[in-house]
């Protein structure tokens, strides 16, 4: 029996207790975050009111009023069980990185105290020569700093044994240059105020104090039995299956979207939505994905900055419930080939201090105005910035993902809908057409377009799509920090909005009425953005061609796409905003691309082992096996007399020989990408990176194909490697 199928055996759920009435989510929603409410609770109201001020204003409070909600901060988390703190913050990892510290100070001998003051709370220094920093500093020069995030709660973290108060923080070198992925986007979200104000101030907006973007990031994954994936070295090492045979049932019934959820995996969802809630985390919908064992959670909108912790929160909260329930969870983009893998989509939009989205039609000529001058300008940051859209999303997983017929291609393009597309090319072409029986459209002066609260239909296949209210990138990875694709969106909007604003000043300045200079401008960026809106099939090969005759870039290697971080434009456009210093930029072009390089090592050496621990072993056997039985069919045929069909002792040769060959073909490839491998150390990361989308991706491809055509025809016997029939169809 092989060691896979006593694993099926030992496949089974784990008792839970019932819980018969379970409490109101409204009663414990948010119970372990130190919210504004339960600070506001807890300190003076003129220390509240200064902190107030600092998240409006940008006042700093003094070191007193630190030490008061410093205090207040430990009191609140002791009494809740927690005995240690820490600086909460996501390195250039993409994950997040915490050093704890317990509350206990010496107070004499064999005494102790617990105390927490303003400087830590505001300020610590974790060691920083081992997280990634592109050049900006040298290994030996160890400090660096974290720095509280007031914007974003702090919130307490359990465990089995104790509970730890973790303070949500930006990670800066001792120069100041950001480390970590929180900084850039809190940069970008300020750059993004201030452009949106300053457009929204030629609205008669005097009463809009800050706007800011807002997301809810849908969050898919997968999950596999712990039994499967404690066997399989590949999805322990890289999070993906490096070889693995089609089953013969995958996603082909769409029988699995939206179908009903198994309870072992309700269950599991159950868990991960209530430690949700008590983090705040808004978790609003749950169901099953396209491909086999695929799920998605999907929150409520909410400040970015807060959304991309809370997405950080969730992942780790996921793998963490998945161990309780002997199941794994697999961020991974794709962790099996030949089904759907899996993506983050961010919706992503923009709202002011008063509650308004911007991206919402008004109720009113002037706002349905507004919106398309936002629209239009939303538009153009794609089509001029689609390098650093496509940048901010390239990463080795997604290799595997963008332009595989299961999500968008690396070609950037926007989709707005029948109504939308044909009320700016009515206004493009200057003529009126009525649109729908709700909404007639006017290009007159004297009354503007008016649009249902939905104007579109959706467009799964497109990457930046117009949903109603809200824009949808949705290549971004499921595994992905998505703090730097919304910095990116910040920063190209803020950009795109400072430069329709200034185009209806000049209109303005020229003598024409406001109205008139807005509808202008909106109908010339309209019509200078054409190429980047496409309505059909972005899967097809008929928009691969149409995209090259328009110009648009489909750029599949990640390296190549992460080039656009070094482009001169780009980077005087975040200097421009302050979201990123040139060193700041170049250093995480430098991090990503060596990023890519070390996983495609680590998944080319993960296979070399494979193979010759797992694959070659197990194929030998069979071979073995097939070679003793066509023996004994000759012996029988030359001692005994026994006449075999020719036929059929061709065909026992032919299958012996069909295995051996295959044996042949993977040890020979992988003797090759070993070759490849020791080339490749003497390169600089942006070579090495060339070579291994080129020669080593395809190289490893090849070995898996011959790979999975062995696993097809071995005995299960033999074959020790979880099987994706197996794996993806949980019990």
């Amino acid at each position: 029996m092989a060691v896979r199928q006593e694993a099926l055996f030992k496949i089974k759920g784990i008792d839970l207790e019932k819980v018969e009435l379970p409490k109101k989510v409204s009663s414990y929603f948010g119970e372990n975050t130190f919210s504004i409410e339960t600070m506001q609770k807890h300190i003076s109201k003129e220390t509240f009111e200064a902190f107030k001020v600092w998240m409006s204003e940008g006042k700093t409070i003094t070191l007193e009023q630190a030490n008061e909600i410093a205090n207040a901060m430990k009191d609140w988390a002791m009494a809740k069980g927690a005995t240690y703190y820490t600086h909460w913050f996501q390195p250039m990892t993409g994950l997040t990185a915490e050093k704890h510290d317990s509350f206990i100070s010496i107070t004499g001998p064999g005494k102790v105290i617990e105390k927490f003051s303003g400087n830590k709370l505001i300020q610590g220094e974790p060691d920083a020569s081992s997280f990634p920093s592109g050049g900006i500093r040298a290994t030996f020069e160890a400090r660096g700093y974290t720095a509280w995030d007031p914007s974003s709660p702090a919130f307490i973290i359990e465990s089995k044994l104790g509970k730890t108060l973790c303070i949500p923080t930006i990670f800066i070198s001792y120069n100041g240059e950001a480390l970590d992925k929180k900084l850039p986007l809190l940069r970008s979200d300020e750059a993004l105020s201030k452009a949106a104000l300053r457009l929204l101030e030629l609205f008669g907006h005097k009463n809009v104090k800050k706007v800011f973007s807002t997301c809810g990031p849908e969050q898919e994954y997968f999950l596999i039995d712990k039994n499967y994936y404690n066997l399989r070295q590949d999805l322990i090492m890289t999070g993906r299956t490096l070889v693995g045979a089609s089953s013969p049932k995958g996603q082909q019934l769409e029988d699995q979207y939206f179908g009903t959820i198994k309870e072992r995996v309700l269950n599991f969802m159950y868990e991960v939505a209530e430690e949700a809630y008590k983090l705040g985390i808004p978790v609003m919908t749950r169901h099953n994905e396209v491909a086999p064992h695929q799920y998605e959670f999907a929150p409520i909108f909410e400040e970015s900055n807060i959304a991309a912790d809370h997405n950080q929160l969730l992942m780790d909260l996921m793998k963490k419930v998945a161990l309780r329930h002997n199941l794994v969870c697999l961020l991974h983009e794709k962790p099996f080939a030949g089904i759907n893998g899996s993506g983050k989509h961010l919706n992503w939009s923009l709202a002011d201090n008063n509650g308004n989205n911007l991206l919402n039609p008004g109720d009113t000529p002037e706002d349905n105005l507004q919106f398309l001058t936002v629209l239009v300008a939303v538009l153009r940051a794609v089509y001029v910035h689609a390098d650093m859209l496509r940048a901010s999303v390239a990463m080795a997983g997604n290799e595997h993902r963008l332009g595989a017929n299961e999500a968008p291609p690396a070609i950037i393009s926007v989709f707005l809908g029948e109504q939308l597309s044909g009320i700016l090319d009515n206004m493009t072409n200057g003529a009126k057409k009525e649109v729908s029986k709700k909404n007639v459209m006017d290009l007159g002066m004297s009354r503007l377009p008016r649009f249902n609260k939905d104007t579109t239909d959706r467009n799964r296949t497109s990457p930046f799509a117009f949903t109603g209210c809200k824009f949808e990138f949705r290549a971004v990875g499921s595994s992905q920090n998505i703090s730097t694709p919304i910095a990116v969106v910040n920063t190209i909007v803020a950009e795109s909005l400072d430069y329709v604003a200034q185009m209806i000043k000049k209109a303005v300045s020229g003598g024409k009425d406001f109205k008139k200079a807005v509808l202008q401008v909106v109908a010339e960026v309209a019509k200078d953005t054409q190429k980047i809106r496409f309505e059909g099939n972005n899967y097809s090969e008929e928009w691969v061609k149409e995209a090259k005759k328009r110009g648009l870039p489909n750029v599949a290697s990640t390296c190549e796409a992460l080039r656009a971080l070094t482009k001169k434009e780009n980077i005087a456009m975040f200097e421009k905003y302050k979201v990123f210093t040139k060193e700041e930029i170049i250093a995480r072009y430098h991090i990503w691309v060596h990023t890519y390089t070390l996983v495609i090592e680590i998944e080319a050496n993960t296979l070399n082992e494979m193979v010759n621990a797992s694959v070659i072993p197990a194929s030998l056997e069979y071979a073995k096996l097939l070679e003793d039985n066509l023996s004994q069919i000759l012996h029988l045929a030359k001692t005994a007399k026994i006449k075999f069909d020719k036929k059929a002792i061709e065909d026992n040769k032919g299958h012996l020989a069909e295995v051996i060959s295959k044996i042949y073909y993977v040890r020979r490839n992988t003797k090759e990408l070993v070759k490849l491998l020791e080339k490749a150390g003497s390169l600089e990361a942006e070579d090495k990176g060339k070579l291994y989308f080129k020669e080593l991706k395809p190289l490893m491809e090849h070995i898996r194909k011959h790979v999975d055509d062995l696993e097809r025809v071995i005995s299960d016997e033999h074959w020790d490697l979880p099987k994706y029939r197996e794996m993806l169809f949980l019990k």
